[in-house]
């Protein structure tokens, strides 16, 4: 089972992020951070499994995380990584507290921050540029969501996969080329293809 730390000084890396994006108090961000958590998460370890209650969100410090399902023909199915700063989270088990249709799994050795739901709805209670800063990191995501949606129905594989590597250039090294596939919705023999023509 993954431990929980006690030390803090990966703060000022999630900390560099939020003032990104807003500008929240020292008092602000001394709460927000009394709220977290950090833990380290083994590669292949999972933070959700289908059929559990997503509890928690997590900030991306090290490694990587893939999302998936697995279909009616057993076959998986990723529908999201998350890496260094990142948040990651399966958004209706968290936000509706139903269990999860999804997993989320470390594909590196990786280390988060992670907030709970009642700890984070006290946080957005009682800080407009949190508030702000998390609107803005999840509407970054909702519209990476509808540009991958839209490429995927728009380009061609190859098209797909150039604008995969055009917009995540050092991302394709760090997962096996059968999770990517899976990703960009290609058989790995289709992505090899690609990749050899390249």
């Amino acid at each position: 089972m993954p431990g929980l730390l006690t030390v803090k000084k990966e703060q000022a890396q999630l900390q560099e992020h939020i003032l990104k994006f807003a500008h929240p108090s020292q008092e602000e961000l001394a709460s927000f951070f009394e709220s977290l958590e950090l833990q380290e998460i083994d590669n292949k370890d999972f933070i959700v499994k289908r059929d559990q209650l997503c509890r928690h969100q997590y900030f991306i410090v090290k490694g990587c995380f893939r999302v998936f399902f697995i279909n009616k023909k057993g076959v998986e199915k990723i529908t999201n990584f998350g890496i260094e700063n990142w948040w990651i989270t399966n958004h209706d088990s968290f936000g509706n507290q139903i269990p999860s249709q999804l997993y989320i799994q470390a594909v590196e050795n990786s280390l988060v921050f992670r907030i709970s739901k009642s700890a984070l709805d006290v946080v957005l209670a009682h800080s407009l540029e949190l508030n702000r800063y998390f609107r803005r990191v999840w509407e970054r995501v909702r519209i990476a969501d509808q540009k991958r949606i839209q490429f995927m129905f728009d380009l061609s594989g190859k098209e797909l996969y150039q604008t995969f590597l055009d917009y995540n250039p050092d991302f394709v090294q760090r997962v096996p080329q059968y999770m990517l596939a899976s990703y960009l919705g290609f058989t790995p023999e289709f992505l090899s293809k690609i990749r050899a023509e390249k």
